[in-house]
């Protein structure tokens, strides 16, 4: 998936699945392991790549093959009672890599090694989140130091004031840098039409519920949802300090701004399409699309003035803003700017703001019963604030260059399977095919951990206050980020830290980054027979490897242009095969009243049906046909399985509800039972008669 997808999805508190990443290019050495860690690495059992114990012979692996291969680890698989979601795969790798990284943290908060000022910094992190008493206190005190200065746009009637304006300006800057989403998103990134440039990017943003969706839609189940957020919105005003009867009507305020807002922004869907969200203009034109704003205040502020070039990639949403910011008071925009500081900054704060949020989200979003442990918050804002300080002795301790050789290995087979494909293909002219070969020669790869580990000199941990330390954080990101502008690509840049369980593509670097944190079983054996690799990890990068070529990452070429070099005969068959697969996933129901999107979702699954083509080539080339095995598993058998097995997964209600708005996954029975249908040598390998759900007569196919 794109590392933009993967971070909206996180900022909910999810980890998006998938990705993948390659072999060539120079690699920096992981840190050497520190003293008198490892014997402290004691985590969970990783299941095997197939357990045969958990497949359900009741179900007929032709009608239903999710349930067939995943149905006793279903019905034997509590969902955690502090989460919204268990997979075997995803989460239990997690799960392992959580113990490991806690037991870095443990070491560093005890006593960093002489030196290692990285460690630290990482030590005095998670110390001062670990201390609740400093979250009543001092974290109370830094929230109160960064709400003072809002109080001063109750001074103007509105924002025409030649004084205002620049006050909102830095205001904004300010909370931003702070880790507040308010009124829209900037950044770098790099130009689509000239991939060589890094320039300024300005998106819609400034919402408090997942998507736009939610406060369009008027069917009971999302009116109830948005009075209950405007009753949280009046509970964490009193929090903060209002008076109960002024926190009702600032709640109002609140969900009437983000309201226009989201009416302005554009759909997910929509989104998907870069030619859409690429509208480069200099800063004459940022300034005349929405003059009440006051860029220059705001660049300044950000300590740079020096930027020209932005892409603005939804325009209509800047020029809502624009009116919005003329129609609205000072003192309505303060409650606005008020709520998403105490929104970005409730998860550091005392034990009624954090289980507010908690009862929220819970209740309405993803339907957890019970509070994460803290140590898992505190370990999750470190990763998130110093993710790669931290990924450097996790990869230490964790990835060896056998593992990294043999990733390198399977995913040159990988690429390989794929230039077969491109060769083969019988809708593709030649002078497709030749840009097509050329873009998947170009594929860079990055596997493990990236060539340059990330500095952190610049950035200021103290033991002292818990949101200061996130804020700080947040901040050195947001400038290590506009630092880009106008810089060389840095292609050691990684949008992930190592000891993620995920990995993207990136269609601007036409890259595939694959970090340390999923080569590990089931996907990843290192170790185990490579047969079962091509069923996990060999499909994961596969799938990477097709995001290049799927319904958006084909409009970029070799360079990471954004660029028309397909045939207009041979885009035609490619969107109409397309097409086949939005059908295909809009039939498949999330709940009573929910399908999946099948435009939202259709890059995942055209990857994911890739993805397992590519990788059962791979199999088949070095597995021989040795039939039935003691396991009474024929080798394919076997390899569908390791693949299904992966996907097995539990979800709450709520959380697949909210997954159907935002997420361009499909369910994962539907990944797995929609890409098996599709595939011929699934149907051989189960003898399924046609026209079995699992062997349809009509199938899709892209590549």
């Amino acid at each position: 998936m794109s590392p933009r997808s993967a971070s909206v999805l996180a900022r909910l508190g999810w980890v998006a699945l998938w990705g993948t990443s390659g072999c060539t290019g120079h690699h920096a050495a992981p840190a050497e392991v520190r003293p008198g860690l490892l014997p402290a690495l004691v985590t969970p059992a990783a299941p095997p790549a197939v357990d045969v114990a958990i497949v359900d012979h009741t179900v007929d692996p032709c009608k239903d093959f999710y349930r067939y291969a995943c149905g006793g680890w279903l019905a034997s698989t509590p969902i955690p009672p502090d989460r919204p979601a268990w997979s075997r795969s995803f989460s239990e790798i997690n799960e392992r890599n959580l113990v490991r990284l806690r037991d870095i943290l443990d070491a560093d908060a005890a006593g960093a090694p002489p030196g290692d000022v990285d460690a630290r910094k990482l030590g005095d992190f998670y110390d001062t989140c670990m201390d609740e008493a400093k979250a009543e206190t001092a974290s109370a005190k830094t929230l109160g130091d960064r709400m003072r200065p809002l109080e001063v746009l109750s001074r103007w009637p509105s924002l025409t004031t030649p004084d205002a304006r620049p006050v909102l300006a830095r205001l904004v800057a300010e909370l931003q840098l702070a880790g507040a989403d308010t009124l829209f998103a900037f950044g770098s990134q790099q130009d689509f039409r000239d991939a060589s440039q890094v320039i300024g990017a300005a998106d819609q943003g400034g919402l408090g519920l997942p998507d736009r969706d939610y406060y369009l839609k008027t069917d009971p189940r999302s009116v109830e949802l948005r009075e209950a957020y405007r009753a949280h919105l009046a509970r964490m005003f009193v929090l903060a300090g209002t008076a109960a009867a002024e926190a009702g009507q600032r709640a109002d305020v609140v969900l009437a701004i983000e309201t226009s807002l989201a009416r302005a922004s554009m759909s997910p869907a929509d989104r998907r399409d870069p030619n859409r969200v690429h509208h480069r203009i200099d800063r004459a034109g940022l300034e005349r699309l929405a003059p009440n704003f006051d860029w220059d205040a705001y660049f300044r502020l950000l300590g740079h003035p020096e930027i020209r070039d932005v892409n603005v990639m939804v325009p209509d949403f800047f020029e809502v803003l624009n009116g919005t910011l003329s129609t609205t008071r000072p003192a309505d925009l303060q409650s606005y700017l008020l709520w998403h500081l105490l929104a970005a900054s409730a998860p550091a704060l005392g034990h009624a703001f954090v289980e507010e949020i908690f009862g929220f989200r819970s209740r309405n979003l993803s339907g957890e019963t019970q509070l994460l442990p803290r140590w898992k918050r505190c370990l999750a804002a470190v990763d998130q604030g110093m993710g790669q300080a931290l990924g450097r002795p996790f990869v230490a301790a964790t990835f060896g260059p056998e593992g990294k050789a043999r990733a390198e290995k399977l995913v040159t087979m990988i690429e390989g399977a794929f230039q077969t494909t491109l060769r083969q293909l019988a809708w593709m002219d030649a002078p497709t095919r030749k840009q097509a070969l050329e873009k998947l020669d170009l594929v860079y790869n990055q596997i493990g951990y990236p060539a340059r580990w990330r500095n952190y000199d610049a950035l200021f941990i103290g033991r002292q206050s818990d949101l200061q330390n996130r804020m700080n954080a947040a901040a050195f990101e947001m400038e290590r980020d506009l630092g880009k502008i106008g810089n060389p690509v840095d292609r050691s840049d990684w949008d992930m830290p190592p000891q993620m369980v995920n990995a993207y593509y990136d269609p601007s670097k036409n890259e595939m980054v694959f970090p340390a944190g999923i080569l590990q079983p089931p996907f990843f054996g290192r170790l185990g027979p490579p047969a079962l690799d091509d069923g996990g990890i060999g499909v994961v990068m596969g799938h990477e490897l097709t995001h290049g070529f799927d319904d958006e990452g084909r409009k970029f070429d070799g360079h990471g242009n954004l660029r028309d070099w397909w045939t207009p005969a041979v885009a035609k068959a490619f969107e109409d095969r397309v097409a086949c697969v939005v059908a295909q996933f809009d039939a498949y129901p999330v709940a009573r009243d929910l399908h999946v999107d099948g435009r939202l979702t259709a890059g995942e699954n055209i990857a994911d049906q890739g993805g397992l083509r590519l990788a059962y080539a791979v199999f088949r080339a070095q597995t021989p046909d040795s039939g039935t095995g003691q396991d009474g598993l024929t080798p394919d058998q076997r390899f569908f399985i390791a693949f299904a097995q992966a996907w097995c997964t539990n979800r709450r209600e709520p959380y697949a509800r909210m997954l159907a708005t935002i997420d361009p996954h499909a369910p994962p029975e539907n990944r797995v039972n929609g890409s098996v249908a599709n595939i011929e040598p699934f149907e051989r390998a189960f003898s399924c008669r046609a026209g079995a759900p699992m062997a349809p007569v009509h199938r899709c196919r892209v590549w």
